[in-house]
């Protein structure tokens, strides 16, 4: 079917597929004239509500799509004896329709699969590289862990590595503040990582991985795991006396551990065990600055540790540039190496 539409075509229906599949609120819809195209709309329907589709959206996310999807394929008609809307995308809103479904509200903080579009990476053996996680995509901070959600530092962070992907080709790599463990999915799966260790301090993150890990392949992969480290807490190694079982760190790597004032401390506390034990490890990492004043705290407390940190300037794409991830340009992330000397 896809081969039958332009170009220019493919590239708006890429993109909003890709936004879909990411459960994002503001959709860029297709123009009026692919939207009337038989083609065109067999090719959202297969891509996104088909049987085929296997991590599909929440039910109510699905519901609100697709009515209006089906309003704007309805305005776009100009001729109803050559143009019509696909019977298929109708029996699918049809049985949305139907269902018993939670309110928008509950719908909200629930978990449900969301599947990130690696636009920045080089495709070598996968045509369309993403990452599929099990998390509450729409989730507000202040109603619990932020670890039930990827925030934007992480999908920056990513696009960063993406992009270097030489970083971690080979590196043994250590995750703090993991939360739903998409860098370091993205660390085993596509950059090569020799090894990645993903860390959270909250039990139920914690045992949220093995799922995340399972949705993208990697639940029999010995270059990748998950374990509890509490910042500011002493590194223990549990059965084995070697924290790690002894086993090198090249880069720790962590996005929006600085949001809160209060980590500050504990996180600078970590970061000084993990530099007695490995005295040329880098650290990177990724903040949202929402504040000025409050990120500022950080450089701050490093340059009290005797840490050396150096910014390093790469951009957000604007919103409209994006092409998967997609998250919000509007406050700026930094991105920040920290040395012990």
């Amino acid at each position: 079917m896809e081969s039958q539409i332009s170009v220019d075509a493919r590239h708006q229906l890429d993109r909003f597929c890709r936004q879909y599949l990411q459960v994002t609120l503001g959709l860029d819809y297709p123009t009026e004239e692919h939207l009337r195209n038989d083609a065109f709309q067999q090719s959202i329907y297969s891509r996104l509500f088909s049987d085929d589709v296997q991590y599909t959206p929440p039910p109510r996310y699905q519901l609100r799509v697709l009515k209006e999807l089906m309003k704007r394929i309805e305005a776009s008609i100009q001729d109803w004896d050559e143009q019509g809307i696909s019977d298929d995308l109708m029996n699918c809103l049809a049985v949305l329709l139907s269902t018993s479904l939670p309110s928008e509200e509950t719908s909200a903080q629930q978990k449900a699969y969301v599947t990130y579009s690696l636009s920045s990476l080089t495709p070598q053996f996968d045509p369309n590289p993403s990452i599929t996680l099990h998390e509450a995509r729409n989730i507000l901070a202040a109603a619990g862990t932020t670890g039930l959600r990827t925030w934007e530092a992480g999908l920056h962070l990513g696009n960063y590595l993406c992009s270097n992907p030489e970083i971690i080709r080979g590196k043994s790599i250590l995750e703090l503040g993991s939360g739903t463990g998409y860098i370091s999915i993205l660390c085993a799966k596509y950059l090569e990582a020799g090894h990645v260790l993903a860390t959270d301090g909250d039990d139920d993150v914690v045992a949220s991985f093995s799922t995340n890990f399972y949705l993208n392949g990697l639940q029999e992969a010995s270059h990748i795991e998950g374990k509890e480290l509490k910042w500011g807490h002493a590194l223990t190694g549990g059965e084995d006396p070697r924290w790690n079982l002894g086993r090198h760190i090249d880069l720790v790597l962590g996005a929006d551990l600085t949001y809160d004032p209060r980590n500050i401390p504990p996180l600078l506390s970590t970061f000084g065990d993990l530099f007695e034990l490995y005295p040329d490890v880098k650290i990177l990492i990724a903040a949202t600055v929402r504040s000025e004043e409050t990120f500022a705290k950080f450089p701050d407390a490093c340059k009290r540790n005797g840490y050396r940190l150096r910014e390093i300037n790469f951009e957000i794409l604007k919103a409209e540039e994006q092409q998967g991830p997609f998250f919000s340009d509007m406050a700026p992330v930094r991105l920040c190496i920290i040395t012990k000397t």
